[in-house]
């Protein structure tokens, strides 16, 4: 059962992401300076950055996973608020670090920061309810 969890968990963490960033679209782009056409759609965009999210939603869910079972989180909230901790804390300040580094906007790193606190949040707690 804790494969499907991680699986469901992983499955809704990108869910959010791509609420987050179809929400936060006009935004992105500019800070991130990517190219786009006419209607504001990046050019060339391949299905690789896709498939590399979800492999890393995959990968954060399992180890979030046997976190939470090494430390005995168990309840929706303690999912929900530990998550959010390893969105925060952990994610968020490497996100910060490589956007520094690569001379990108700081509104770009609230941005990704905010999917990785919030996605992780989600994900903590789906993996509770198995």
């Amino acid at each position: 059962m804790e494969f499907v969890s991680v699986i469901i968990a992983a499955i809704a963490g990108f869910a959010f992401g791509a609420v987050w960033y179809m929400t936060l679209s006009k935004p992105w782009v500019e800070a991130s300076g990517i190219e786009v056409d006419a209607d504001g759609k990046p050019v060339d965009q391949s299905v690789t950055p896709f498939i590399m999210a979800g492999i890393a939603m995959l990968l954060v869910a399992g180890m979030m996973r046997h976190t939470f079972e090494l430390s005995g989180i168990e309840t929706f909230g303690k999912g929900f608020t530990s998550g959010l901790g390893i969105g925060l804390f952990f994610i968020s300040p490497w996100i910060m670090i490589n956007n520094g580094y690569g001379g990108r906007p700081f509104k770009l790193t609230i941005i990704d920061a905010g999917y990785a606190t919030f996605g992780c949040a989600i994900i903590g707690a789906v993996l509770t309810l198995f």
